[in-house]
């Protein structure tokens, strides 16, 4: 068999392998990989991540939620402190420690950014956005709660954000 007839009998069964594997709810790594690509495009690169596996210990950490009050109300991390997006003051942070480190999160990591960014600016030393936000904390198998009690409830901010949550009940508007 030469390359020729080759191509035409196996590339085309691979293609429809590969496109199936893509389409599988299974096929993590296409969609992880799809998520970091847009985590990238959103994020700015000089500002600093942490991801979940490397918060063992959140009691090390002040924890701040950057969601909408609604958001926050369905679930949250254990013991964040809700500072909201749209409602942000720097008057609600100010019995934060400036010198113990702050995790900021939202759905995605997008508003935390901008969150952190003003604490920052505010003279906060260690502020760090949680990578992926809620939806990657939850696909990584951590805990979520609501009024002090373990959910599997997650608003995903919307609909169309909600597909990149694999772990979870999705809940939205």
């Amino acid at each position: 068999m030469n390359f020729l007839s080759m191509k035409y009998k196996v590339f085309p069964k691979a293609r429809i392998l590969f496109f199936l594997a893509l389409l599988s709810p299974g096929f993590a790594f296409t969609q992880s990989l799809a998520y970091r690509t847009l985590l990238s495009s959103l994020y700015d690169s000089e500002f600093p991540v942490l991801k979940p596996e490397q918060l063992s210990d959140l009691k090390s950490y002040q924890l701040l939620d950057a969601r909408e009050k609604k958001e926050y109300e369905v679930s949250h991390l254990q013991d964040a402190t809700w500072v909201g997006f749209e409602t942000f003051s720097l008057k609600n942070v100010t019995d934060l420690d400036k010198n113990k480190p702050v995790v900021v999160y939202c759905t995605v990591g997008a508003r935390s950014e901008e969150i952190g960014k003003k604490l920052k600016s505010a003279g906060f030393k260690q502020v760090y956005n949680l990578y992926g936000g809620i939806i990657h904390w939850v696909n990584e198998g951590n805990p979520v709660y609501q009024n002090g009690t373990k959910t599997n409830q997650v608003h995903t901010y919307s609909q169309p954000w909600g597909i990149w949550l694999t772990k979870g009940e999705k809940v939205y508007d």
